[in-house]
């Protein structure tokens, strides 16, 4: 009997000592991106190597990529933390962040850098605030604007390429984009702010294959764009992370992956 007892407390500290390692496992996932097949890290998580902006507003610290606009660093335009290592076309990036409450950021991808302006670009953006009235929403830097707000599926009309510049500034309303169709819904706007943590580390997963282009936030499809305009779209380009003009803000990113 007494061998008996002693076989199932080891049964049963060996159970105990499994289900700590599983949830101490769980627990580490949940701050960790974990690698998926075909990704590759683009960020060391120690230094801004293969990665270009203004040092005045980007540093490494305690593995993430900071990005940070004090009182006294006020910026006149936004301002992008560019990857050196090519212009991706059709990819997936994951990635982890975290922002401020009166922060303002994004990443942008399949963008044109503009030669006149440092660190400034021009393209697609997964939007992303610290107040959460847009993240994950696609919005168009310096071009198009808003192309889905969050919860919307839609699709980009084919544009002329005769008077294109003209055309896109007499298609813009509000700050969005006009000359589109809403083909469904991925829920209530309202409901999928749920899903967003505030001030806190989100999981980013970034699709961009053909001219379709999805945004997801923790797991969740925020947006999803069919674009069919081939003068303004574009097929492939740099990827950045921005700073945007406002007031003073923190925004971080870890765990930043692609795959191509």
């Amino acid at each position: 009997m007494y061998k008996k007892i002693k076989t199932l407390q080891g049964f049963f500290m060996a159970g105990i000592l499994s289900l700590s390692l599983i949830l101490v496992s769980y627990k580490m996932a949940e701050h960790t991106a974990i690698p998926q097949k075909g990704f590759v890290s683009i960020f060391d998580g120690k230094s801004l190597k293969g990665w270009e902006g203004d040092s005045t507003y980007w540093r490494v610290e305690n593995g993430s990529i900071v990005g940070e606009i004090t009182p006294s660093t006020l910026l006149k335009r936004n301002s992008f933390l560019l990857w050196r290592g090519g212009t991706p076309a059709d990819f997936e990036l994951i990635l982890e962040f975290k922002i401020s409450k009166a922060g303002n950021s994004g990443i942008n991808y399949r963008s044109e850098e503009l030669k006149d302006l440092p660190f400034a670009v021009r393209g697609y953006q997964l939007d992303i605030d610290g107040a959460n009235n847009y993240t994950g929403q696609n919005y168009e830097e310096r071009g198009r604007t808003t192309l889905a707000y969050r919860g919307q599926i839609t699709t980009i009309k084919a544009q002329n390429a005769e008077n294109a510049q003209e055309s896109v500034q007499s298609k813009i309303k509000n700050n969005a984009w006009t000359d589109l169709s809403v083909n469904g819904s991925l829920g209530d706007k309202d409901a999928l702010l749920q899903k967003i943590k505030s001030e806190d580390w989100n999981t980013c997963r970034l699709v961009a294959k053909g001219n379709r282009l999805k945004h997801y936030i923790n797991g969740v499809l925020m947006s999803d764009v069919t674009d069919n305009d081939t003068v303004n779209g574009k097929s492939k380009g740099v990827l950045g992370i921005q700073v945007h003009v406002g007031p003073p803000m923190k925004v971080e990113y870890r765990n930043i992956m692609i795959k191509q």
